[in-house]
């Protein structure tokens, strides 16, 4: 690339001088501006008066202008042929020269509409006008009309057509250099957009692109060899590929200074620049040229400041190393421009450097940019290189906390599992006694249905084992914590931030106040040791009145059993309870009487419970009790008008301990223990219950057929 813009300034340094003060061979220039739009030469010698320019270098301004040029070949100049007309300026919108003689026109020269555009097959990029020998002889005054509907700035030349032509040929080769350095700038970060997909690149080729389009459309290359015909682009070119190559360079900005996330608060600022830009755009393609324009240069010159002020911020304030070549590239576009427009105003000599000054300063900003993409490649390798270096020191000191937090872990581990182990073997005691006194409170529920010793053991026994159960479900609660923290010391992994994990680990230590957990612990299991031992005093005590004989199968009269129930409980009717029975022609049933009886006396007791707890009884009150044989089973129905009970309640009413009585009143295990006695009868019982409506239970167990 330097190679290209070394070749640049040499063939730069051999154009021929681009004076910025009047030749030797034309006399001085006058300026008359035309207000009207059908003025005629004839009216411009008969009344226009001119006024002398200080300067053939013409700045006539922005919009519309309508200017008549008035000049002649100098007065020394002794040989006269072979001479042009040669306006600097491929933007015009219109030229018409005309060779006055004794305020005669002997000669006029005109073309179409942008008419110093020469075709493909002429040299550089402007027409100049040959003024024939036998008209340059006659040494007439030359007056020029030009209408440009843009910038116009530019020299006025009266020269040997020698001058013309070098100029011409010099333009032809400094474009072709110009146009292969961007070329190869372009294809070379296309190629790294393929290779590392980073859409910066992509983005800074377009950006190229158009840039290059814009400037060889100000020089009229683009017209001469892409839109000859076309007069509307011609036109508007310079301003809609102007706006289009800000749009990439925004573009470009804000994806390779990543403006998103390291300058958030001037990606808001460029998004700004951005839709304004693409409203100017839009306006380039309606009649209000002039105005996109000028918008166009306020963009261009804002957004140049602003790409500075990030650049500047990302690279000292955030140390983003690639945005140095970035602002070095934006500095040299911008000094470049500012000479431009300087010479334009004659701060700066109007030659061959400050004409090209543009071209070498987008030369070298492309360049610069270039370095800066690579060098954003170099810089995230680094990143890289020095983020795995720190992850491997990081892994090194993962691996020795992780070695001292095993051995640690391993001691932990120990005494925890010696602890579970010994809370594990008292629960296990604990349940073997509830399991124990579950058994006895069986027999003690079955003696208790049988006469009002039940009464008073019930309230002893009830409390203990309601102790103990209410200490069961917090131990469980705790050792599951226990557990997931042991789970969460098992679970660590060494290839993962082993220091994070631990953390982890620590604050659920603290979640769950694991100090607390396990004084919970104890003071359960003494609870529940507490609980077992006073209900293992109570069975013990009740052992006397259990009854052990009932161990064979037996064939029985069910209807023998309901009636010898309801004889035991007739004392505990109420006056306003009738018993209705109903019972069947029954086969006997092969079951355990004293057992089968137990489940009679339970189901009675609690259907008399439900009418007495009614709140408002009715005259007469009924206990329904009916047996019916069907389809090899005998069946039992105990069927009441008491309080009934909820759908809630009836899913319950079998699990052991639940009851709907007062404390005291109920140990919540009799309708658990007829439950069990009918499973183990191989049968099965049916409840059918409603609020206000009573309750009945239906038994179902297999017949002796035999």
């Amino acid at each position: 690339m330097y190679k290209y813009l070394t070749i640049f300034l040499f063939v730069l340094a051999f154009v021929g001088p681009a004076r910025s003060q009047q030749s030797d061979e034309m006399s001085d220039v006058y300026l008359y501006q035309d207000t009207g739009e059908q003025t005629t030469i004839a009216q411009i010698l008969a009344s226009a008066k001119f006024t002398k320019s200080s300067s053939n270098l013409l700045n006539l301004g922005l919009g519309y202008k309508n200017y008549w040029i008035k000049t002649s070949i100098a007065e020394k100049v002794k040989d006269t042929r072979d001479f042009s007309v040669f306006i600097d300026q491929s933007r015009l919108f219109y030229v018409e020269v005309f060779y006055v003689k004794n305020g005669q026109v002997i000669f006029s020269q005109h073309n179409p509409f942008y008419n110093l555009i020469p075709n493909k097959k002429s040299i550089g990029n402007i027409n100049y006008f040959k003024i024939p020998n036998n008209i340059s002889t006659l040494r007439p005054d030359i007056y020029i009309h030009a209408v440009s509907k843009e910038l116009f700035v530019g020299p006025v030349e009266v020269q040997k057509t020698s001058s013309s032509v070098s100029l011409l040929v010099n333009r032809d080769l400094i474009f072709g250099l110009y146009s292969g350095a961007l070329l190869i700038m372009m294809l070379y970060n296309l190629f790294l957009y393929f290779s590392v997909q980073d859409r910066s690149y992509i983005f800074y080729v377009f950006y190229i692109f158009f840039t290059w389009l814009t400037q060889i459309s100000v020089q009229g290359f683009a017209s001469k060899y892409f839109w000859p015909e076309n007069q509307w682009l011609h036109q508007h070119s310079v301003t809609i590929l102007s706006l289009i190559a800000l749009l990439f360079g925004l573009f470009f900005t804000i994806t390779f200074l990543n403006i998103e996330k390291i300058a958030r608060k001037f990606y808001k600022l460029l998004l700004t620049i951005f839709f304004l830009t693409c409203i100017t755009l839009a306006v380039s393609f309606t009649s209000y040229l002039s105005i996109a324009f000028a918008f166009m240069q306020l963009l261009t010159f804002l957004s140049c400041i602003v790409a500075l002020v990030i650049a500047y911020y990302v690279y000292f304030k955030k140390g983003f190393k690639p945005a140095g070549y970035y602002l070095l590239a934006w500095t040299t576009l911008i000094i470049g421009i500012m000479i431009f427009i300087a010479k334009d105003y004659g701060i700066v000599p109007y030659n061959k450097w400050s004409i090209y000054v543009l071209q070498i300063a987008s030369i070298i900003e492309v360049t610069l940019l270039s370095f800066a993409l690579a060098d954003k490649i170099n810089y995230f390798k680094k990143e890289n290189e020095l983020s795995q270096l720190q992850a491997l020191e990081i892994s090194k000191e993962n691996e020795r906390l992780i070695r001292e937090q095993n051995v640690e872990l391993e001691i932990k581990v120990q005494e925890r599992t010696e602890e579970l182990q010994a809370t594990n073997s008292n629960l296990n005691q604990a349940i073997i006694d509830l399991k124990n006194a579950q058994s006895q409170l069986v027999d003690a529920e079955k003696m208790a249905s049988l006469g009002q010793l039940t009464a008073g053991i019930a309230h002893e026994i009830n409390n203990p084992i309601n102790f103990v159960t209410s200490n069961i479900k917090p131990l469980e609660l705790d050792i599951n914590d226990l557990k997931e923290v042991i789970t969460k010391y098992e679970k660590i992994d060494l290839n993962s931030d082993v220091v994070q994990q631990l953390k982890d680990i620590e604050s659920f230590k603290k979640q769950i106040d694991l100090a607390f957990v396990n004084n919970e612990i104890v003071s359960l299991l003494s609870g529940i040791q507490e609980g077992a031992k006073r209900t293992a005093e109570i069975i013990r005590s009740l052992r006397n009145f259990s009854r052990v004989d009932e161990t064979d199968m037996k064939p029985v009269d069910l209807n023998e059993g309901l009636e010898s129930t309801l004889i035991l409980i007739r004392n505990n009717l109420p006056d306003y309870l009738k018993v209705v029975r109903d019972y069947g022609n029954l086969p006997k049933v092969d079951c355990l009487p004293g057992k089968i009886n137990q489940v009679f006396m339970n189901l009675i007791s609690n259907g008399i419970q439900a009418i007495k707890s009614k709140p408002l009884h009715e005259e007469e009150e009924y206990l329904t009790v009916k047996t019916w044989y069907e389809d090899q089973e005998v069946k039992i129905s105990i069927k009441d008008t008491g309080i009934g009970m909820t759908e809630e309640t009836k899913h319950k009413i079998f699990e052991p301990f639940f009851t709907t009585k007062e404390i005291g009143e109920g140990t919540g295990l009799g309708l658990s223990i007829v439950f069990s006695i009918v499973e183990k009868h191989k049968g099965h019982i049916e409840v059918i219950s409603k609020v206000n409506h009573g309750t009945e239970f239906i038994v179902t167990l297999p017949a002796n057929t035999q």
